[in-house]
């Protein structure tokens, strides 16, 4: 089989992708970082009635006209306590912030433009207009009006509206379910007690973190052993789970201790790809089993966190129903690089803002897939087209941003 180009190799698994179009009803503050599902109508108008925005008193604003004026308090109406009479002429209301506004009442008058002359008389040193400082009845929204729309993302903004539209519950779109199943007898949970041979598992960590970012739920089915009958049955599980993408880790070459892809056919995964033109990451794999997306990523380290943000992250994206952000940016390199073979590259490098707003990203001297301290220290990947030839630093470069911090930094 032939190395699949990493363009055509995206191209291929979300061509096989559709939205979940699964809803669930979830509290309110459960909801944050969501994507709702339906247009959420008011179902009362907010203020439910005319409100005072300051605090001083409730007054008809004709018996301001020719101020200062004395007029007789009458009553108070604290924010929840409502005063229940009527307004006359000559009469004042005390009202507090938020307070319906009295019947009969059609202004405020801050309490800065008034004296207090006793406990039943107020002076008014200002004439007012009339709706002087009053909210109007369904000033923010009125009940019937559609505040919220399908699609968006549940933040801060949208979480407290919908609070204020009295609603404990929204509708959003239910998450992608993500199971990742790491493969091989080297492997060992952090914790463990590895052998002389053995190494600890690290990359699955990497993988849900990805995945979680991204809006997935994850359930960890653990290490299989190098058995074929021991990977089945993880593969049952994962559709027991109900799970939309299956991650396996490692495995998935076609080598006598490669295991993955043979239990995942003789299940009946349909497999499209097992192999991509790009560096880390070439041996991948992709298929279905049923509706059960199948993505194989390389056992290294570095390399399934660079497939995972280059395949993973858009698959997560279209299961949402999401457009996917685009990761991608110009910039220069921050030092020279030879040329590329066949296999697209994606070099781990730092980035800074230089004074002048020009992004430089440079590449580490070290890029071997197995070095996961070096990825963590990286803000982004260098992208080095096949066959592209040598380059400078200073010359220009795309490269896929891991940290937007590093983007959005002040020169």
């Amino acid at each position: 089989m032939e190395l699949l180009p990493v363009d055509e190799a995206r191209k291929r698994i979300l061509a096989e992708v559709s939205a979940i179009d699964d809803t669930e009803q979830v509290p309110l503050g459960a909801a944050i970082g969501r994507h709702l599902a339906e247009d959420v109508a008011a179902i009362r108008s907010q203020p439910p009635f005319p409100a005072s925005a300051m605090d001083g008193y409730a007054v008809r604003s004709a018996d301001t006209a020719a101020p200062p004026v004395e007029l007789e308090i009458i009553g108070e109406a604290p924010a929840g306590h409502g005063y229940s009479g009527r307004i006359g002429a000559g009469q004042a209301v005390r009202i507090f912030t938020g307070a319906p506004v009295p019947e009969g009442a059609d202004a405020i008058v801050i309490q800065e433009d008034t004296e207090r002359l006793d406990d039943r008389t107020v002076r008014i040193g200002a004439a007012v207009p009339p709706g002087n400082y009053i909210r109007p009845e369904g000033l923010d929204f009125a009940r019937g009006d559609t505040v919220l729309c399908a699609g968006q993302l549940l933040d801060a903004g949208r979480i407290t509206v919908a609070a204020a539209m009295n609603l404990p519950e929204l509708p959003v779109n239910r998450r992608p379910h993500i199971a990742i199943l790491a493969t091989g007898d080297e492997l060992v949970a952090p914790g463990g007690r590895p052998g002389m041979d053995q190494i600890i598992a690290s990359n699955g960590f990497g993988v849900r973190a990805i995945a979680e970012a991204d809006g997935a739920t994850v359930v960890d089915l653990g290490i299989a052993e190098d058995r074929q009958d021991v990977i089945e049955s993880a593969i049952e599980r994962a559709i027991a789970e109900k799970a939309d993408v299956l991650v396996t880790l490692g495995g998935a070459s076609v080598g006598k201790h490669d295991l993955v892809q043979a239990a995942l056919v003789a299940r009946g995964m349909e497999l499209d790809f097992w192999r991509i033109a790009m560096r880390p990451g070439k041996p991948l794999m992709y298929g279905k089993l049923g509706g059960l997306h199948v993505l194989g990523l390389p056992g290294n380290p570095v390399s399934s966190l660079v497939c995972s943000h280059l395949f993973l992250r858009p698959l997560i994206a279209r299961l949402s129903g999401l457009t996917e952000a685009d990761p991608h940016c110009d910039a220069v390199l921050g030092r020279d690089v030879g040329p590329n073979d066949r296999r697209q590259d994606y070099l781990r490098a730092s980035l800074e803002r230089r004074g002048d707003g020009t992004l430089v990203a440079t590449p580490f001297e070290k890029q071997d897939s197995s070095m996961t301290r070096i990825f963590a220290e990286s803000d982004c990947l260098v992208i080095r087209a096949p066959h592209a030839a040598a380059a400078k630093a200073g010359d220009p470069c795309r490269i896929y941003v891991l940290r937007e911090t590093a983007v959005s930094a002040a020169p």
